[in-house]
């Protein structure tokens, strides 16, 4: 595996190393040593899958505040997405500030999005279905989010949204939400 540190301190994007012949290929999608060795959780509780029908379909932004606060490494099993994370920790430099990683099936990508991130993509392929792993268990009376259509995030979503939950699209702006 491919370790390449983000913009936002803690996150990673991870690619994995094909190893190819006739047959098609073969590759690690997980590795305790790896993560370990760049300090990274190795230790996850849940694995979800999500699918998107239409293109375009814009989900998130979501986190878990503590003490359910949440590691997640998200990969495309089918389609591509754009996936962004947003800095949501106390005291960062990068408060407010996001990043994003284009997830492929193709590319065998992964972002590794660590706590105090919130989480969101959109699909740029129809019947995009994501993957993640979670270092927590799911807690409803934890979970929030951040309208990822708020001006101050500044995010460049790169297609018009053609599906979004009324949900996520009435989370608050990020000047409310109090950091992780």
């Amino acid at each position: 595996m491919i370790f390449d540190p983000l913009a936002l301190s803690g996150a990673w994007e991870i690619k994995l190393q094909r190893r190819e012949d006739d047959r098609g290929f073969f590759a690690r999608m997980y590795c305790d040593t790896e993560f370990d060795a760049h300090g990274l959780n190795t230790t996850w509780v849940q694995m979800n899958v999500s699918m998107s029908r239409e293109c375009g379909t814009l989900r998130g932004l979501h986190f878990q505040r503590e003490p359910a606060a949440e590691v997640k490494v998200v990969r495309a099993l089918r389609g591509r997405a754009c996936d962004v994370i947003v800095d949501l920790r106390a005291g960062s430099a990068t408060f407010g500030q996001s990043c994003s990683v284009i997830l492929d099936q193709d590319a065998l990508n992964a972002i590794y999005v660590p706590k105090g991130f919130a989480h969101g993509f959109q699909t740029l392929e129809p019947d995009t279905e994501l993957q993640y792993l979670h270092s927590t268990a799911y807690a409803p009376g934890h979970e929030g989010g951040i309208n990822p259509l708020d001006p101050a995030l500044n995010i460049n979503w790169p297609l018009a949204v053609s599906n979004m939950s009324d949900r996520d699209r009435n989370l608050p702006a990020l000047q409310e939400c109090a950091p992780l």
